[in-house]
């Protein structure tokens, strides 16, 4: 498992962080391609990308312990990852990255095979574990977990050794309200489900793939669906629709050494005006 050294930074309201806390950057489906100008539904990637992480950085959501990219690092084009690869590789903090429907999970996998890259698996920050899982399907838009990835789920949680934990997949596990978008979820979630109510430290699901933002609650524990660093789906249209009110965004994450987790949106274009902020203990 890999460890971190804990730091200490300002918040976005210029408050001191506790040093116990853990700090994270949830970036997702930046839909990257080779080409440095390349564009996916009429946003330049690779540009939409930096800006998100730059606004990071310059905003007060910085320094953080980790970064999550949670799939759909690029879009249909390996050389996609030389690009990610780039704009992430010199953080000086883990990135740990799982595949989206439409990544390549073995070229991602030994694209993103050196440090600070860690492709799927589980890690250990403090008084936490992320576990990484991966439930893309070879050939479908749809999500799903095998044999294979539900008991690694169960085995991270049953070894947790008294840590809290936050699990992050890319598909997500309840409905959004689009009939389209959830004909794409994960198609198993009654075992995911399952295997997580038979522990009681997981407080956070964090996912991507549906280009919105969400944040819901399932017995005590957090459910949150980060929008794209690009362009963003419709919320609750039952057809395929782009919501040409919203431009790219990142999710940061506070988790606390009690369990709490602290959960903000953060949309570039807005300037943290149409970001929402909420906590919850733990469960």
């Amino acid at each position: 498992m890999i460890q971190f050294t804990r730091r200490g930074a300002k918040d976005l309201y210029g408050a001191t962080m506790n040093l116990d806390d853990l700090h994270l950057l949830q970036s997702t489906d930046p839909h990257l391609s080779g080409d440095p100008a390349g564009t996916h539904r009429g946003i330049a990637t690779l540009p939409a990308l930096r800006s998100a992480l730059a606004h990071a950085r310059a905003n007060g959501a910085w320094p953080v312990n980790a970064v999550l990219a949670t799939g759909d690092l690029v879009h249909h084009d390996t050389g996609g990852y030389a690009r990610f690869r780039e704009t992430f590789q010199d953080l000086d903090v883990p990135v740990y990255c799982l595949p989206g429907n439409h990544d390549d999970g073995e070229v991602l996998a030994a694209e993103l095979r050196q440090p600070p890259f860690v492709p799927g698996g589980a890690a250990d920050l403090g008084d936490w574990r992320i576990v990484l899982l991966d439930s893309t399907v070879p050939g479908a838009a749809h999500g799903h977990l095998g044999e294979g990835q539900l008991a690694a789920l169960h085995s991270a949680l049953d070894t947790a050794d008294g840590r809290h934990v936050l699990v992050c997949l890319h598909h997500h596990p309840i409905p959004m309200g689009s009939a389209w978008l959830d004909a794409l979820m994960v198609d198993n979630a009654g075992r995911f489900f399952r295997v997580l109510d038979a522990h009681r430290n997981v407080r956070a699901v964090c996912f991507g793939h549906v280009h919105q933002s969400f944040e819901g609650e399932r017995r005590g524990v957090r459910l949150l669906g980060t929008p794209s660093t690009g362009a963003q789906f419709l919320p609750h249209s039952d057809t395929f629709a782009i919501d040409t009110a919203r431009q790219g965004a990142y999710r940061r994450l506070t988790l606390a050494a009690s369990g709490a987790v602290d959960s903000q949106v953060i949309w570039i274009s807005e300037c943290d005006s149409g970001s929402r902020r909420s906590a919850s203990s733990a469960a």
